[in-house]
């Protein structure tokens, strides 16, 4: 059954755990060795959002979809540090987290916002939520100013690919590293951008065309 879906950018942390079991659900599997217990994960994952940093996508009033970024001033999960974890697991599980942690970390060049992923609801999926997403953060690094979206593909996850394909995202670095896949649980990686000034150009030139169109119609 379709449904009426609105995006928003940021939430109340009130949502944090909603939000935290949302994301585990798609994420989980690439924490799981760095806090093996699942109810943990969901703890430590509500208490390290930064909402500014993510839009997420309404159903009435329930949070059914998430996509967060990272620019340099901050990261959806960005919120909680090496001294966060230690706090929250203890020194040498915190320590143990922080390092796998930190297989992920990417930092952002200048002029450039990278995608923390998308996350959408089972009950929801295949309804177009995560393209209504993704479109989101592209106009916002449009309007903020941004050069290029940056983001990471697993090789698990060819759907995912396809859609950042359709939206313009370009393979730039394909990597493979099975040997970490027992860490991390995938073998391989993708890194695709969009480059947002290819963009404006397609936008300028659609522009024209459309001025030229109308001024040749007010002609005859």
């Amino acid at each position: 059954m379709l449904v009426t879906i609105r995006i928003e950018k940021g939430w109340d942390i009130r949502h944090a755990t909603q939000v935290a079991t949302l994301y585990e659900e798609a994420f989980g599997a690439k924490f799981q060795r760095a806090i093996p217990d699942k109810k943990q994960r969901i703890l430590v994952l509500s208490k390290s959002f930064v909402t500014e940093f993510s839009f997420v996508a309404y159903s009435d009033d329930k949070i059914v979809g998430l996509s967060g970024f990272n620019v340099r001033e901050g990261s959806l999960t960005g919120g909680i540090g090496a001294k966060g974890l230690i706090h929250q697991l203890g020194l040498f599980a915190g320590l143990w987290a922080s390092a796998v942690f930190s297989l992920f970390e990417r930092t952002p060049k200048k002029g450039e916002l990278v995608m923390d992923g998308i996350a959408v609801d089972s009950d929801y999926r295949g309804q177009g939520i995560g393209s209504q997403l993704l479109d989101q953060i592209i106009l916002h690094a449009q309007d903020n100013g941004f050069n290029s979206v940056r983001l990471d593909v697993i090789d698990s996850n060819p759907r995912a690919k396809k859609l950042y394909e359709s939206k313009g995202f370009v393979a730039t670095k394909v990597e493979s590293f099975p040997y970490l896949k027992w860490l991390v649980g995938f073998s391989g990686s993708t890194t695709m951008i969009l480059d947002l000034s290819t963009l404006k150009s397609l936008a300028k030139a659609i522009n024209s065309a459309a001025g030229a169109v109308s001024q040749t119609r007010l002609a005859n």
